[in-house]
């Protein structure tokens, strides 16, 4: 059996990617609505901020930061993946069972970094933002509609033409 190594860190900002199992589907935009109910009662379950988010078609990436105390992400992640596979099984989607009752909508682990001070937080956070147009969903940040940095603009950071320069993407971290 294999054994991942996860770092846990109560109170911790960690970063996140999650992916369907079938990178070909697009159901995390499709089904957007009900993603975003999956993460509502995840957080009134098990309380968290999401820092910042994108939602891609078969995938995504996020920062969380817990609560004080609490360093419990793996419990989160299954209330959201369990959570959205029901709904998308609700809504007609494709989805089977396998012989261990698991349902076929989600890769079985996801991977996380324990974000180590600001600097890697804003890397983070850029790289997140930067994602639809890496995978060519996009030309520009801003034209990509299931992202956080549509909320970031509104606070007043960065300008809403951020990384409208092609040679941006050289040094993004992530994955």
């Amino acid at each position: 059996m294999v054994f991942y190594r996860r770092n846990f860190i109560p109170g911790g900002t960690y970063f996140f990617t999650v992916a369907l199992t079938d990178r070909k589907r697009d159901w995390l935009v499709r089904h957007i609505n009900l993603l975003r109910l999956a993460f509502r009662r995840a957080k009134r379950e098990r309380p968290f901020t999401i820092d910042a988010i994108v939602v891609l078609p078969e995938h995504l990436h996020c920062v969380w930061t817990l609560p004080p105390g609490d360093a419990d992400y793996s419990h989160r992640w299954r209330l959201i993946k369990a959570r959205l596979s029901k709904d998308l099984l609700l809504a007609g989607a494709p989805i089977h069972q396998s012989a261990r009752g698991e349902y076929n909508v989600w890769q079985r682990r996801f991977w996380e970094h324990t974000v180590r001070d600001e600097a890697d937080l804003l890397s983070h956070v850029d790289y997140i933002h930067y994602n639809p147009v890496k995978h060519g969903l996009v030309t520009r940040v801003s034209d990509w509609p299931y992202s956080s940095f549509h909320r970031f603009v509104r606070m007043g950071w960065p300008s809403a033409d951020w990384a409208d320069d092609p040679n941006l993407s050289e040094g993004m971290t992530g994955e």
